[in-house]
């Protein structure tokens, strides 16, 4: 079997608040960006703190509040779309820098925000097929390099964070499901940073153009077809739902939990009522970070945990959903 045994998180120091973005955008209003999208405040990577800097600080706090020993890690898994280097692989920064054993794998993976979920299967698969003990997954994201600052709407969404879940084959508080994947590449350009890949290597982004509600962007910035985003979600949401739960022989009766990618509360609030999940069974997590992309998932899981969401025997279906487009969900069953 495989076991989620310990996560633990990491938010950078500064923050950005509906306040702050406020001052920048008067006709923004505090009430009705809390109101829209469930987040009052995100915390921002500093200008000399990447992804490698987060990721290690998620790590050794899952080392420290689990009392976990480093030296029995055997694989290292990083999902990020914000790597230090295009190379070497960030992963392999971090081995050297949480001090691993040399005889430890390690490999990035470039996923948003379905990317907790594909860790936790990639994680399941090294553990099954003998290749692994211990997997370290850690999701590390600043998404706030890519932003314009003056694209109010993502601006209002997206977080900076860093979570560390450590995947065993012996023991933890859950045990590992089945999984449902899905992508469709056509939603690729919904949510997209063109510059800076090998096919537009130039860091010059064009110019700075306003879109139909004022959010100025360039091709070196984070562009989201926010309409095109939330149809792809309402549609495909729903069916990977209904498929993690059939694969996992379960019912929503059955699941005493779900925990899907935060993205925004309006989005989470119409896949609940569409879906047909009860309220006390939904849980949110972003009101003080915002949508953090691969961390949402784990840092929403850590907090259910703290708040004593889940007990003995609970089923708690996972999904993570977006850029991509990617999708993926799995079960959880806690010991």
């Amino acid at each position: 079997m495989q076991f989620i045994k310990a996560i633990s998180y990491y938010l950078p120091e500064a923050e950005l608040t509906n306040e702050k973005i406020n001052q920048t955008f008067p006709e923004w209003d505090v009430t009705k960006i809390s109101s829209k999208t469930g987040i009052v405040n995100r915390h921002v990577a500093a200008a000399d703190e990447f992804a490698s800097d987060m990721a290690v600080k998620a790590a050794e706090k899952l080392f420290a509040e689990h009392s976990i020993d480093r030296s029995t890690i055997d694989f290292v898994l990083l999902c990020t779309q914000s790597p230090d280097y295009f190379l070497p692989t960030t992963a392999c920064l971090l081995q050297e820098r949480l001090q691993l054993p040399t005889t430890a794998g390690a490999l990035d993976f470039n996923l948003g925000c379905s990317g907790y979920v594909y860790g936790l299967a990639l994680a399941k698969g090294l553990i099954s097929g003998g290749m692994a003990k211990n997997v370290l997954l850690i999701t590390a994201e600043t998404y706030s390099k890519f932003i314009h600052p003056k694209d109010k709407s993502n601006l209002t969404i997206f977080g900076d964070a860093a979570a560390a879940t450590l995947i065993s084959a012996t023991e933890g508080f859950c045990t590992i499901g089945n999984f449902e994947f899905g992508t469709d590449g056509r939603g690729a350009e919904n949510l997209i940073v063109k510059q800076g890949g090998l096919r537009h290597r130039s860091s010059v982004g064009g110019d700075d153009l306003p879109d139909e509600f004022g959010n100025v962007k360039n091709d070196n910035c984070l562009y989201m077809n926010g309409p095109e985003i939330f149809n792809f979600t309402l549609g495909s949401v729903p069916v990977l739902v209904n498929e993690v739960l059939k694969k996992n022989d379960l019912t929503i009766q059955d699941t005493g939990l779900f925990i899907f990618h935060q993205a925004n509360r309006y989005m989470l609030n119409h896949l609940k009522k569409k879906i047909g999940i009860p309220d006390e069974k939904f849980f949110l997590f972003l009101e003080h970070c915002g949508n953090t992309v691969s961390s949402t998932v784990p840092i929403a899981l850590y907090e259910a945990l703290r708040q004593g969401k889940t007990a003995k025997d609970m089923n708690v279906l996972l999904a993570g959903f977006g850029v991509g487009y990617s999708w993926a969900g799995c079960n959880l069953r806690f010991q």
